[in-house]
């Protein structure tokens, strides 16, 4: 899962999109960036529901490597925004198969974070063929210890660690419920005070779980390391008092409307255990392992979101297989754009020292 913490903004050398058609439906919208003629790259970004951004591409010599990013169908720029017909993840593994015929890509590397290393693996073990490496960063297992950690109301020392006060989901409600009602509250097609509360009070959930992790890594480091993620846990916490502040606004705002798109995606794939089948990632993480595919498992150490007990068990799976296989757990939370995250994607990815 993806935090929702990063908006959607322009920056320099971030293309207006290209968009692939799929099906009368829907348009998947890509950037292209880099060195056309360098080390081909597909980056692919969490959520579900979210979008690459201009960000992602830290870990990326760009002077030297070409980069595809892909929004997922129904989310970012891609159209029509927030559409759930035709959105299941073989779609998403399809949609990314057209793109690189499209292209005319013979193989391609990897960069998945959080939810888009469910899509990666997928991809992998259905077209292990066109797939170079693999970097892996926080991976998510789509279980019920992450989704309930998110979504159901967890108290900590008598006090609940968000507002609480407009949060659909109530103390004792098994989580399938919850998902069912989550993704009912967000089908309309518009947005209604009870969907708008619940989409600000998810991101206010999710800016918790990312500042848990960073006040993790703040205990954690040291010197200059300790002043970087000092002003990205105080960033991030300002972030939330905002968040709090307007939660009970009733002005829609275009971040809403993102947020909105995000969640309406993301509910409707949890609601469906992300379409995949129980076991299923341990089989395409073994199939890919096989196939000599490397896997570079990162993972914070101090990831509350997603538990770095995920890369772990993989990577050990993997290696069992034959796999080539290397893991390394910065001293960070779940977000990518943290400094120790950072430094570890861009010498697993740009080939750069730290």
């Amino acid at each position: 899962m993806k935090s929702n913490i990063d908006a959607i903004s322009p920056a320099p050398g971030w293309p207006a999109p290209g968009y692939l058609a799929r099906g009368t439906l829907h348009r998947v919208a890509w950037r292209e960036v880099g060195e056309c003629s360098g080390e081909c790259w597909l980056l692919l970004h969490g959520g579900p529901g979210g979008s690459c951004r201009p960000g992602m591409l830290q870990p990326f010599d760009l002077a030297r490597q070409r980069v595809i990013a892909p929004d997922q169908r129904g989310a970012g720029a891609s159209r029509p925004r927030g559409a759930l017909q035709g959105s299941c993840t073989a779609a998403l593994v399809a949609d990314l198969e057209a793109l690189r015929v499209h292209l005319g890509v013979q193989r391609w590397s990897l960069l998945a974070g959080s939810w888009g290393t469910v899509v990666a693996l997928r991809y992998a073990e259905r077209y292990p063929e066109r797939v170079q490496r693999m970097v892996l960063r926080g991976a998510f297992r789509i279980t019920r210890r992450e989704i309930g950690g998110l979504l159901l109301p967890q108290p900590r020392k008598g006090k609940a660690w968000s507002s609480g006060s407009t949060w659909p989901v109530h103390a004792g409600t098994p989580l399938p419920a919850a998902l069912a009602h989550l993704a009912q509250l967000l089908q309309s097609a518009t947005l209604g005070v009870a969907s708008l509360h619940a989409v600000r009070e998810w991101a206010l959930r999710e800016m918790r779980d990312a500042s848990a992790g960073l006040r993790r890594s703040l205990l954690h480091a040291q010197g200059a390391d300790a002043a970087a993620v000092r002003r990205e846990w105080s960033g991030l916490r300002k972030q939330q008092r905002r968040a709090k502040a307007h939660i009970l606004q009733p002005r829609i705002s275009k971040a809403d409307r993102l947020a909105w798109v995000k969640y309406r995606i993301q509910a409707h794939y949890l609601l469906h255990h992300g379409f995949v089948r129980p076991a299923g990632l341990d089989k395409a993480v073994h199939g890919i392992a096989q196939h000599g595919v490397p896997m570079d498992w990162v993972h914070g150490r101090f990831d509350a979101i997603c538990p770095p007990a995920n890369s772990l068990g993989w990577a050990k799976m993997a290696s069992a297989a034959g796999g080539t296989v290397s893991v390394h757990l910065p001293p960070c939370g779940h977000l990518a754009g943290e400094s120790a995250m950072r430094k570890a994607l861009r010498q697993r990815v740009g080939g750069r020292p730290s």
